[in-house]
């Protein structure tokens, strides 16, 4: 794994480590003869809800008294949303801060900030633009998912298409500035944000003792330690079809302290003259990525790694995607395709379960044309 996530991972680990020891020298019969130690989880969590950043933000814990851990949750999520999120123009965010001073000067920013836009820069780098965080002066001209959504002129995007481009992002780590090197540059950190403060909201929880819970920010899930409902401790986790509405699922994987991000077709789309257009755009055409695939869910030790990446996999198609997952050796995949086919990477093949009543068919890597 990447260095920025080893702080993390190190604390999700010790759940696992936990259940792994086994008893070596005991008596057997006198553990046979040990009364049960009582579950320190519930099997009905602690819950909390709130509307946030356009999407619902759910926490379940399921720690015997640790209530009191949900609003401190939510204090940490609303503390960046202020601090990321950029809806519009003169939002007041350190980003919107960003986008203001583009071509003029660096902007100091938070150490949360900082560490955001150096994880997106650290993406964009890698996936050679596939994610691209300057992607802003597009999306904002299409805007889709808004009221005055539209596709624009092509000299609209042409003119664009010239402010976007990461190698132009100057980040000053002793500084702790970000400086977008020409005016008109724009961040846009949708696709990466939501990643990025669900695991701030699991560092909140395990920080104040939480071994076992749930944070949903709008699809972006995070299973942290073990499943009180089941008898191996893993999870249960439905994945998206992303040819139908939210909250229809093609099938589901097990696994825990996972993350599971799904980047589709079907979240925000603009139909114009009989075509539709989904909101996952091309850096080098100004357009939404043309490819075979209506969805792409990447599961992963982090939140933010899952966002940025299944952008940057559904760039990719299926079959360069799963060359690049397979690469990484830190991520599975699972691709749904328009036609109905579902591609699986090597380490969530036995763990994905399809629907009984699925019309979908899993099919081998090797059958891709």
């Amino acid at each position: 794994m990447k260095r920025h996530y080893q702080r993390l991972l190190l604390l999700l680990l010790v759940p696992i480590l936990g259940l792994t020891l086994t008893a070596c020298g005991t008596d057997s019969k006198k553990a046979e003869k040990a009364p049960a130690k009582e579950s320190t989880l519930l099997k009905e969590p602690y819950k909390k809800e709130e509307f946030l950043m356009g999407t619902y933000v759910r926490v379940q814990i399921f720690d015997k008294g640790k209530e009191d851990v949900l609003d401190k949750t939510f204090a940490r999520i609303r503390e960046l949303d202020k601090k990321i999120t950029v809806n519009e123009k003169g939002s007041g965010s350190e980003v919107e801060k960003i986008n203001e001073k583009a071509g003029i000067e660096p902007v100091k920013v938070s150490d949360d900030v900082y560490r955001l836009v150096e994880k997106s820069l650290y993406f964009s780098q890698d996936s050679k633009g596939g994610f691209d965080l300057t992607i802003g002066p597009i999306t904002e001209l299409w805007h889709i998912g808004f009221d005055d959504a539209r596709k624009p002129e092509q000299s609209e995007i042409d003119e664009a298409l010239k402010l976007v481009d990461y190698h132009k992002v100057k980040l000053d780590d002793k500084e702790k500035t970000v400086f977008l090197e020409e005016k008109g540059m724009r961040l846009d950190l949708g696709a990466i944000a939501k990643g990025f403060i669900t695991d701030e909201a699991v560092q909140v929880m395990v920080d104040n003792g939480v071994t076992s819970g749930i944070v949903d920010l709008g699809g972006n899930i995070f299973v942290l330690g073990d499943s009180p409902r089941s008898k191996d401790g893993e999870w249960k986790i439905g994945i998206q079809d992303p040819n139908e509405a939210r909250n229809t699922i093609v099938g589901s994987v097990t696994n825990k302290n996972m993350s599971l991000v799904t980047s589709g077709i079907y979240e925000r789309n603009l139909e114009v003259d009989g075509k539709l257009y989904h909101h996952l755009f091309n850096s080098k055409t100004g357009y939404p990525f043309e490819n075979e695939i209506a969805g792409v869910t990447i599961i992963s030790d982090t939140s933010v790694a899952g966002d940025g990446l299944s952008t940057a996999v559904f760039s990719m198609g299926v079959k360069g995607g799963m060359e690049y997952v397979e690469d990484r050796k830190d991520i599975d995949a699972i691709f749904v395709t328009k036609e109905d086919d579902i591609y699986l990477s090597s380490g969530v093949k036995d763990r994905f379960v399809l629907n009984e009543d699925s019309p979908y068919k899993v099919k081998d890597i090797k059958e891709l044309k």
